[in-house]
């Protein structure tokens, strides 16, 4: 063993090595699965704002814009093409749950983690869980933070399955712990547009699933 500054030789070792589990869970949607990713269009308006210290009028007339072309830019494609959903949304829900069974959301941070089955072809920061079924457009009626009313056009996937791959810490959980917490978030939380879990509401019963055993 090394020896410390002091010149005292070290007997024993004090922290483990890092010991971590890896499995593949197959989910199956219980409600639909409506996908929004964020207007690259007001990112551009973010990045002005940003450059020229100016907010954009709100008095300008707003660009017309097929409702096809809003379904299309709020889906995630890879670089292989195929539709997905943020890999955050499941390491995020499944942070989450942990509030539900008392285990500390800190260590959950360091504890587990999604790996990603491909990055958007537009964002390639952005890892992607792919998605099995067919999308379609879904146009809603929603309200903005002023309470004026407008519809939103989404992509959803109304009969969908995904395979999710985690890793995660075993000093912390078990497979089984895993397990039953991806099972809280398929029945309590969700994921994506209208999950259960939302910030802003309690949700339109969306993003639901289960485990499906192999």
């Amino acid at each position: 063993m090394g020896k410390s500054i002091q010149g005292e030789i070290r007997t024993g070792v004090q922290i483990k090595a890092p010991n971590f589990g890896v499995a593949m869970f197959k989910i199956e949607g219980t409600a639909p699965l409506v996908i929004h990713r964020f207007s690259a269009k007001t990112k551009l308006e973010f990045i002005q704002k940003m450059e020229t210290g100016k907010a954009a009028s709100s008095k300008k007339n707003r660009e017309a814009k097929s409702t096809d072309t809003l379904f299309e830019e709020s889906r995630y494609i890879s670089e292989e093409g195929w539709d997905g959903f943020h890999a955050g949304a499941i390491r995020h829900a499944l942070i989450s749950a942990c509030r539900l069974v008392n285990f500390k959301m800190t260590l959950a941070k360091m504890s587990i983690f999604v790996i990603a089955d491909g990055v958007d072809a537009k964002e390639p920061q952005v890892p992607l869980i792919r998605i099995y079924g067919k999308c379609i457009k879904q146009e809603d009626l929603a309200r903005v933070e002023t309470g004026q009313p407008y519809v939103t056009v989404r992509a959803a996937y109304h009969k969908w399955t995904a395979n999710v791959n985690l890793r995660w810490d075993a000093d912390q959980f078990t497979i089984t712990d895993v397990s039953n917490l991806l099972s809280r978030v398929g029945l309590q939380l969700g994921i994506c547009e209208g999950r259960p879990d939302s910030k802003n509401s309690c949700g339109m019963g969306w993003g639901t699933f289960k485990i499906v055993k192999q």
